[in-house]
């Protein structure tokens, strides 16, 4: 069971001030993130590209490779990279090189996105949402196969016998799935043998296990080894000395990111009722003290099948420093229940 930690490295204002922290202080604070996550043993730690004002990372891979190099074991993904708006080209080749710094660490995620700033940004249409993603997700998977590479499509230039550098530590260089729980997605990552992320951030989280068995019922009709196929889950979480101390910080600056976002996409008023219901050991907000935040982790790996684990934080502006304490108890507290359970679990299965 891996364990590890997502970020969209938000620069939303402080709930208490007001104050907005600049773009550059926050990168600088994510590197730091990373590296303590990587001190303290967790397995992966993800940053997700956005382009719009509320959030610093716009190039997952760059900030990636800023902590590659004052890290020494933890994976390195972008959580998502938003494959539809972006190049394949440059996407493959800034991660072979984030895997050249990092000496085999480096991790693709694609997704479609759930923000759209990207399209008209870079000159996409959104009315071709679902061909750019299959197409680039094809010419993606092309270049992790080969070196010289030739290939059409509709959306992007030919490709005639070139060669694409530089070339990656890993062969494969590992490219995941990122979904939101739509079974299209989670089918197509599976007839593809790709390893599935599912964004888990609403609900019940066992109501995703249909789509794990979906996935792997994919896998295995197209001839995949489903037992060398992980699957993880992307979760809002907190973790602090007590469950209250948690849910109090972790409430006001999540609450007022996601009633900003839900007036962007005609969500209701999310409120602390919401959250409290959320914090249940089958809700899907990862909220409190290290004993109640690993229980529910066991419960995901032993109910929904999941093999990694992130946890998303913060979700709005969060001081430094709680972060930062949340991402030690993560990998000093947490993580050391889950794997001597997970270990005792799987062993009897």
């Amino acid at each position: 069971m891996e364990i590890g930690i997502s970020t969209f490295v938000e620069t939303t204002p402080d709930v208490k001030t007001g104050e907005v922290i600049s773009h550059a202080q926050r990168l600088r604070e994510v590197v730091e993130e990373i590296v303590l996550a990587d001190q303290v043993g967790l397995d992966v730690f993800g940053v997700g590209e956005h382009h719009r004002q509320d959030f610093a990372a716009s190039s997952p891979a760059i900030v990636l490779a800023a902590a590659a190099s004052q890290t020494k074991r933890i994976r390195l993904t972008s959580a998502v990279t938003v494959l539809s708006s972006a190049d394949p080209v440059r996407v493959f080749q800034d991660f072979a090189t984030l895997d050249g710094i990092s000496n085999g660490r480096a991790e693709i995620m694609a997704g479609r996105g759930s923000f759209i700033e990207s399209f008209p940004l870079f000159g996409y249409d959104l009315q071709d949402y679902n061909e750019l993603f299959e197409e680039k997700l094809d010419l993606l998977l092309t270049l992790q196969k080969s070196e010289v590479v030739s290939w059409s499509g509709k959306h992007r230039a030919s490709i005639d016998n070139l060669g694409v550098y530089p070339r990656p530590v890993q062969d494969p260089l590992p490219i995941w799935i990122g979904s939101g729980g739509n079974s299209e997605s989670v089918i197509r990552a599976g007839l593809l043998g790709l390893p599935l992320v599912l964004a888990i951030i609403g609900g019940r989280p066992l109501q995703f296990a249909p789509l794990v068995q979906l996935y792997k019922q994919a896998a295995t009709q197209a001839g995949h080894d489903i037992s060398k196929l992980p699957i993880a889950s992307h979760s809002h979480g907190f973790i602090a000395e007590t469950n209250d101390v948690a849910a109090d910080k972790f409430f006001p600056p999540t609450q007022r990111a996601m009633n900003v976002l839900g007036r962007e996409r005609g969500w209701g008023h999310y409120d602390r009722q919401a959250f409290d219901a959320a914090r249940s050991l089958k809700g899907a907000l990862y909220v409190g003290d290290p004993e109640t935040v690993a229980e529910k982790i066991i419960d995901l790996r032993k109910n929904v099948g999941i093999t990694r684990f992130m946890l998303h934080v913060p979700v709005g502006t969060m001081p430094h420093a709680d972060v930062m304490s949340a991402i030690e108890l993560l990998g000093k507290e947490v993580a050391p229940i889950v794997r001597e359970e997970i270990t005792k679990w799987e062993a009897t299965q």
